[in-house]
């Protein structure tokens, strides 16, 4: 299975995902916000990016663009509950493998991770 990078702000959304893609068989790394991402991201390789948008510190827009920089091979697939940030968010459909919109179910999670895993990293 992958290992994923998940970020998110909200413990208990952190949480569910991160039990839900454990479930399916992932190795799971999950932090809080970008800044915290790219350090776990210098010490190992992983398979998919699967960030929130809106975080404190660094937000998901600029978290992507930095992985789409310094690590191209890294799928990334976006998730937000703000319809004008999912908007904001969609020119960066060159960098992303897609867009999870929040709230979602563990089928649309796990269909979501499934789909990103399978296409070729979008840089």
């Amino acid at each position: 299975m992958a290992r994923i990078m998940v970020v998110e702000d909200e413990a208990p959304v952190r949480e569910f995902i991160r039990r839900v893609l454990e479930q399916r068989g992932h190795e799971v790394v999950a932090v809080a916000d970008g800044a915290q991402a790219v350090l776990r991201l210098g010490r190992g390789s992983f398979d998919l990016l699967l960030t929130d948008i809106v975080m404190p510190n660094m937000d998901g827009v600029e978290l992507a663009l930095k992985v789409a920089r310094d690590w191209p091979d890294l799928r990334i697939l976006l998730m937000s509950g703000f319809t004008a940030e999912r908007e904001r968010a969609s020119g960066l459909s060159q960098l992303a493998t897609g867009m999870l919109a929040k709230p979602f179910s563990m089928v649309d999670l796990n269909q979501a991770v499934e789909a990103a895993l399978a296409r070729p990293p979008a840089r």
